[in-house]
């Protein structure tokens, strides 16, 4: 894991002064956030402190209250602008529960973001799409199912087939692993380190999920009194603050680390 102070970490999302609303009420406010190159950037935080708006507001699907936020060195726009479009073939995006179009199958799914961003042809779209449907571990008639007729998990796997589809550097994870049963997380959490490692991914992930933050995050961003507390897991146990302490030294917490060690 990298320090703090590691000069040779390079930032591929770069927030400054970020402050999100939601509802007219502000979340979060202050954010200093450097996601660095190569690592996994777990975000925790109490039910409705504003996770998935902060992950919202970076990608540009949410306008920020304050504050600027810079991808691969270039400052994001407000939402709506055109170099979203092209912002958003350098990243992907998984979103709870997948968010599959339920009318497309999921080849056609993984598709959408080929259609929008590529002009390539029909063959060579469909290839793109099996190989992505291969890359998550995912058998080959998946392509021709519709989401209804797939798992949860296999709905999780199909969405970041979709998210990979432009061959992105930079991933955002919302949730990845809620409502899988523990073994489909467990899966789900060594394929993403599996293809950071071999894809060079950055990872920005929202989760609640501990078993998530101790096997595959070089960091986690807390939540606090709408303030990010960025650290490892080491550095943030020894945080006095009682929400981190409850949450990381509680008994589900300490289980988590118990069991990553034993599997480690």
């Amino acid at each position: 894991m990298r320090s703090e102070s590691d000069p040779a970490a390079t930032a591929v999302v770069r927030v400054r002064g970020l402050a999100t609303r939601a509802g007219g009420r502000i979340l979060l406010r202050d954010v200093t956030l450097d996601l660095r190159s190569g690592e996994v950037l777990g975000v925790v935080g109490a039910s409705g402190a504003g996770k998935s708006v902060l992950l919202r507001t970076i990608v540009g699907l949410a306008p920020a209250a304050a504050g600027t936020v810079a991808i691969f060195g270039e400052e994001l726009g407000r939402p709506g602008q055109g170099d979203l479009r092209r912002f958003g073939r350098r990243w992907g995006v998984l979103f709870q529960d997948g968010a599959l179009f339920s009318s497309l199958t999921v080849a056609e799914n993984i598709m959408v973001p080929l259609r929008e961003q590529l002009d390539l042809s029909p063959a060579l779209m469909h290839e793109i799409a099996a190989l992505k449907i291969a890359l998550v571990g995912l058998p080959p008639d998946t392509a021709a199912k519709m989401p209804a007729a797939l798992s949860g998990g296999m709905r999780k796997r199909a969405g970041l087939a979709r998210a990979l589809a432009l061959d992105p550097k930079l991933l955002f994870l919302d949730e990845p692993t809620a409502g899988l049963d523990p073994i489909a997380a467990t899966e789900f959490d060594g394929l993403v380190r599996d293809l950071k490692e071999s894809l060079g991914l950055t990872v920005f992930m929202v989760t609640h999920d501990l078993d998530s933050l101790t096997a595959i995050c070089d960091r986690i961003a807390v939540i606090v009194d709408q303030h990010l507390v960025i650290g490892t897991l080491a550095e943030l146990l020894r945080n006095p603050d009682p929400w981190i302490q409850q949450y990381f030294n509680g008994p589900r917490g300490r289980a988590a680390r118990i069991a990553e060690a034993a599997s480690g």
